[in-house]
Formats: C-alpha cells, structure tokens, sequence
C-alpha cells in the first residue's frame, strides 16, 4: 500500500487515478511515500525519510527545496504544459488590456452612475480619452519557447501579429509546435530592438533573474509595451519604474506585482492567475499523480528537475531503481555487486542529470534486503530501492 499526502487542494480528477486497493491519500498521514503539492511552502518543512517523490501540480518549484531532496534522493516532478493554455489565455487578455485602454474605460464609464439620462451621450462622448492601438500588424517578442512560449507565439501569430521568437534551449518538441512564421532572433538584444510588445516566458533563475533592466530598456522601441506573466524577479522593478516614467515602457503588465508597482498609473497588476482555472488544475493534478504513480510503480521519471527523465518498459520480476552522485565508476561498482550475489542483470538504463544521476536496473530472480543494503552503502549512492512487476 502506497501513502499519498496531499498539502494543498488537489484535483479529484488527478486523486481519482490513484487505485483506492493499493493507495492511501490523505493530507495527514504518517509516513507518506509521495507528496503532491502546488504552492505550500516546503522549505521548513521536515520532510519526512519515508518520501519518494514530489510532484508539483504546475510548473515552478520555487516553494520546494530541491537541492535538499536531490541530496537525499527524493525526485521532485512539475507538470510542465499541464497549465499552458490557462496561463497564454491570460497573457492575451493581458495584451489586449495594454493596448486598447479596457481598464480605465471601464473604471471610468463605472463613474458616470447617477447620470441617469445622461450616460448614453457621455459615454460616447468620453470614448476618445481611451483610444489605444490595435495589436494587427505589430511586433511582439517573445523571449522563451516552452509550452506556454510556443502557445502564445502561434496564437499572436493568428491573430495578424509580427512574431519574434527567442530562445538558445528550445527544444526538438517545441520546435515542432513552433509556427513557421515566426521569426527567429539572433539575440535577445536584437529582439527588444525591434519589438512594441514583449512577452516574458523564462523561468526564474541566477542566470534569468534580472534579465530586464536598464541596459535593456535603453535598447528598446519607445513606448513599448511589456507582458510578464512567468516571474517578477525577471525584471528589475527599479529600472522599470524609471523606464516607466521616461516614457520607454508605456505598459507593463504581470500578475507578479509588488507594492511599488501597484502605485504605478502605467501597471496593469492581476493576481497570480495563470493557473487557476479548473481545467488547469485537473490537467496539473492528472499529470502529477501519473508521474508519482509511474515513479512509485515502475521506477521510471518524467518530468523532474532534479534527476534525469528514465523510462524503461519493465518485464523482468525485479527492478532496482538507484540513484547516485554523478561520479566515475559508479555503475561498474554497482554492477560488480550484483555478479559477487550472483543476480543476472536482464535490461538497464543509466543517464544523469547534473550533479545527479539515476539508474533503472532490471535483474532476474529476486533480489534481497541484505543486498540492497550492500548498495546503499556504496559510497556516492544517495537512494536504492526494489520494485516488484506486479504483472509478472
């Protein structure tokens, strides 16, 4: 029997995977094999020695202490794409509110109650103080061609924008998806060159954090209009204010605001909403218990950022799943283990991922607790388990 602990409301079309004979969930419950999460923050949190796995019902992991459970050999899953088209939805509404003034003219047409009779003739009197440009035959950059990057870059594309695509690691997958008519950018220098709107879908890191400051901002169009909805740290709030006031930005729009940016008049600021639609969060929930299901079941990993994607079609009667340090010999000692128990080694599967690195060890016969101790105490080993083929 698996035990699942939940720490947030998670979908019951994801929970409902979990086979009832053979999982216990609960967001109380002792020693809890896997943990599905979406924004408790786990970093003072006592994460218990029982744990496998978490999986994070969307795509950021910043409230889950990776290092800590790559060190202890706990995998920790996203569901990267599961909230993609909740989070492009949103960005296009946030494009269209930069452009064509929505908000003021609804906050100022709110106004006129009480005029009665008159609202009629104010209403079309007042409508020029609200002109905005329309988005057809305008530029936008996007910077980051994920699932979400790609969606918004296709869908801007139909709708008669100029799109600019920037991003060094795209993957072959998303590539794929890419439409044909967006352009490619050298650089991203040469991309806020030439952009009215720019579209930020980059996840927050040492080397992203800041990405959009004043050096930037001296490259950009005048008056260009800016879109973040991946993270707030992506973009210098100091600079943008300046950028703000001189006139370079005209809008910025986030749903990642702090209280400086609210007093801003030239900041559209939303909640944090990409995600929180139901359909989004059904599709997080069904990808996280899928991966913690494969991952508890049959050892294979999709979608971790901290150990490499494994997938091996399990046949034989026992699987070792081991992960260790990214070090040399690792695997000849492991293997050299298994010939001195005289276990025969049917299918492997070895890869890494950083500092880390993970193997998938399918054995004939059986395989016992003193060996798997054996193997835990290889020096550079952090986890070592067995899995039995139920199928078998």
């Amino acid at each position: 029997m698996y035990k699942i602990q939940t720490l947030n409301k998670i979908s019951n079309f994801g929970l409902e995977l979990f086979p009832r004979d053979n999982y216990e969930i609960a967001s109380e419950i002792v020693n809890p094999d896997a943990i599905i999460v979406r924004s408790f923050k786990m970093d003072e949190m006592e994460i218990p020695k029982s744990v496998q796995s978490i999986a994070r019902a969307g795509a950021g992991v910043n409230n889950i202490p990776v290092d800590k459970c790559t060190e202890k050999g706990i995998v920790v899953f996203n569901t990267p794409g599961a909230n993609a088209n909740g989070v492009k939805e949103l960005v296009l509404a946030g494009l269209f509110v930069s452009s064509r003034r929505l908000i003021p003219g609804l906050m100022w047409a709110k106004s006129l109650i009480g005029k009665a009779d008159e609202v009629p003739k104010l209403v079309e009197k007042g409508k020029s103080d609200f002109v905005g440009p329309e988005i057809k035959g305008k530029t936008i950059g996007v910077i980051g061609l994920g699932a979400i990057g790609v969606m918004v870059a296709n869908d801007c594309v139909a709708l008669g924008m100029k799109v600019i695509g920037y991003d060094p690691f795209i993957s072959v997958e998303a590539a794929w998806k890419l439409s044909s008519s967006v352009k490619r950018a050298n650089g991203i220098e040469s991309l806020l060159a030439e952009c009215d709107y720019i579209s930020l879908h980059v996840p927050l890191s040492d080397k992203t954090k800041g990405i959009i400051n004043k050096e930037r901002f001296a490259i950009m169009k005048k008056g260009v209009r800016i879109l973040n909805f991946s993270r707030g740290g992506l973009v210098n709030n100091n600079d943008l204010v300046e950028a703000l006031n001189d006139g370079t930005v005209s809008i910025y729009v986030t749903d990642f605001p702090d209280e400086n940016l609210l007093k801003q008049e030239k900041v559209i600021a939303f909640p944090h909403l990409g995600a929180s639609t139901p359909e989004a969060e059904d599709n997080c929930a069904i990808m996280a218990v899928n991966q913690t299901k494969d991952y508890l079941e049959r050892g294979n990993i999709k979608n971790s950022v901290n150990f490499p994607d494994c997938d091996l079609d399990f046949r034989s009667q026992t699987r070792l799943v081991i992960a260790n340090k990214n070090v040399p010999n690792m695997i000849s000692q492991i293997t050299t283990l298994l010939a001195a128990e005289k276990i025969n080694v049917s299918d492997m599967l070895n890869k890494h991922k950083g500092e880390a690195a993970y193997n998938i060890i399918d054995v004939d016969g059986d395989v016992g607790e003193d060996t798997l101790t054996k193997i835990r105490a290889i020096d550079g080993v952090i986890m070592a388990r067995i899995i039995k083929n139920k199928s078998e």
